[in-house]
Order: structure tokens, then C-alpha cells, then sequence
């Protein structure tokens, strides 16, 4: 319970930071991403963060199969992690932890 509680305490700060940043952006997104892709230092970094997020994307994959659970309940995750990378699986983390608990406790 502590784990899921403290991982989607995460994801609310995070959510609610990314919504605040964008909405006082002064560009869309992917202007923001051409730019960012525009110089190499800060390529690097979107770079290594989209490493991780496909990573992300296949452990989410792998654990969703080893649960024997139907790709399109992880789609969603895929798309949001797509777009703003650690929510995506952050989000997993969350769903599947309390799903867990829940589960836990129905016996």
C-alpha cells in the first residue's frame, strides 16, 4: 500500500507540474521538442529519455503478457508514455499496484 500510495503521489505532482508548465508555455509541444532536438547538448538529453521510455514501453509489454492480460489494456500507457515519457509508466505503476491490492484483498 505504501508503494502504490507513494507512486501515484509522484504522478499527481508530476501530472499536475506538467499541466501547469504547459499551460504557461509560450509554444506548442512540438515546437518545444523541434527546439529541444535543435542543439546537441539538449538532444542528448531527449535522446536518452526516449531510450528509457521505449524501454519502458517493452518491460510494460513483458509484464503485461507475463499477466496474461490483452495488449490493448497497455496501449493507452504506450500513447502517454509516447508523448510525456515518465507519466506513461508511472501511470502503470500506479493502475497495477492498487489493482494488486485490491486483489489481495478479495481473498
Amino acid at each position: 500500500m505504501k508503494k502504490s500510495v507513494l507512486l501515484l503521489i509522484v504522478l499527481l505532482a508530476f501530472t499536475a507540474y506538467t499541466a501547469f508548465v504547459m499551460s504557461q508555455a509560450e509554444q506548442s509541444l512540438v515546437d518545444f521538442g523541434i527546439e529541444l532536438m535543435s542543439n546537441l547538448d539538449t538532444a542528448q538529453v531527449v535522446i536518452a529519455l526516449y531510450i528509457l521510455a521505449v524501454l519502458s514501453c517493452i518491460w510494460m509489454y513483458q509484464d503485461n503478457k507475463s499477466r496474461k492480460k490483452p495488449f490493448i489494456i497497455i496501449v493507452p500507457y504506450i500513447a502517454i508514455t509516447a508523448v510525456f515519457v515518465s507519466i506513461g509508466p508511472l501511470l502503470y505503476l500506479v493502475v497495477k499496484g492498487f489493482s494488486k491490492e485490491q486483489g489481495a484483498g478479495a481473498t
